[in-house]
């Protein structure tokens, strides 16, 4: 069977990536392998490939690296119509990989490729980012944080991203010692519109990110709908009710909530009175008007029949 690779440069020298390849081709595989060398090397090796034949759904492409490899991945392939985008498959290599960690995807190569060759291809949405200022698109597929997490992913602790994932008894802290000033503006969406302001948000396709943190426990990447959480400013008097309700958010029950709200929709609008940093996959961006879209059935993705990010 023919696969085409491409392979994070920064990850090219570990051995167990080349046995791994030297292994399925003495199995009689056609493992073609391209690796990268900087900044927008993934939107050229994807087009090489969609010149060199992979340019229809029975091909398969694998991304080799992080979550960041594979938001690049994705936005290269949106580029081309859906007819022609190859089946995506991932070789986990990153930190974190929370998209190929919550589709249980083998996180080791020879797992993987092995994976990736076995298995079909299922249709899965992707995410849209507009800025409305440039319109400009912007694409990921796992989980896109706004505000205050965004803000300081590159240099905050382990815990805001606990309390991102439910772990809301360090929120109190947090917010006291950074003096955070909520963003001010208003969301809206076919089901529901909120104005005010916004301290963190999170936009899920996928269900997990920051290391394993759950965001969107009722997410899936095929049923056209991205799951929305938010926690709205809140005055110090109500702590007590925002780390319940965070709480219950953090343990997936359905509770009616006044400042931690989630909800499904299949587009949302924000708009700002600033620019509010958000993270695609791991690729920074500051938004003060965008439209968010799900694209359903955008991408043929590689993983299991039982894979517990397809909606059953």
């Amino acid at each position: 069977m023919e696969l085409r690779l491409i392979l994070n440069g920064k990850k090219a020298h570990l051995p167990e990536i080349r046995e791994a390849v030297q292994q399925l081709r003495k199995q009689g595989h056609d493992i073609q392998v391209r690796v990268t060398w900087e900044g927008g090397d993934v939107e050229r090796l994807v087009a090489e490939a969609h010149q060199q034949g992979w340019n229809k759904p029975e091909k398969k492409l694998v991304i080799g690296g992080g979550d960041g490899s594979v938001q690049e991945v994705v936005s290269a392939l949106m580029r081309y119509p859906a007819e022609q985008r190859p089946s995506l498959g991932v070789l986990p290599l990153g930190t974190a990989n929370d998209f190929a960690t919550a589709c249980q995807i083998p996180n080791t190569p020879l797992a993987a490729l092995e994976f990736a060759l076995a298995n079909r291809a299922k249709p899965v949405d992707v995410m849209q980012a507009t800025d409305l200022e440039t319109q400009q698109h912007f694409y990921f597929m796992n989980v896109l944080t706004a505000g205050f997490g965004a803000q300081i992913t590159a240099e905050t602790p382990v815990e805001l991203k606990n309390f991102l994932g439910g772990g809301a008894y360090t929120l109190s802290g947090i917010v006291q010692a950074l003096n955070f000033k909520p963003y001010i503006g208003e969301l809206s969406s076919p089901n529901k519109q909120i104005s005010g302001g916004i301290i963190i948000g999170a936009l899920c396709n996928g269900k997990q990110a920051g290391g394993g943190q759950i965001l969107g426990p009722n997410a899936y990447l095929n049923d056209g709908l991205m799951d929305i959480c938010l926690v709205r400013d809140f005055p110090a008097t109500a702590l007590s009710q925002v780390l319940q309700e965070a709480t219950a958010f953090g343990n997936g029950e359905q509770i009616e909530a006044e400042y931690v709200i989630s909800w499904q929709t299949p587009w949302l609008e924000t708009k700002s009175e600033q620019f509010i940093p958000t993270n695609l996959d791991g690729e920074p961006h500051k938004f003060n008007h965008a439209r968010f879209d799900v694209l359903a059935n955008a991408l043929a993705l590689i993983v299991a029949d039982s894979c517990p990010c397809l909606k059953p």
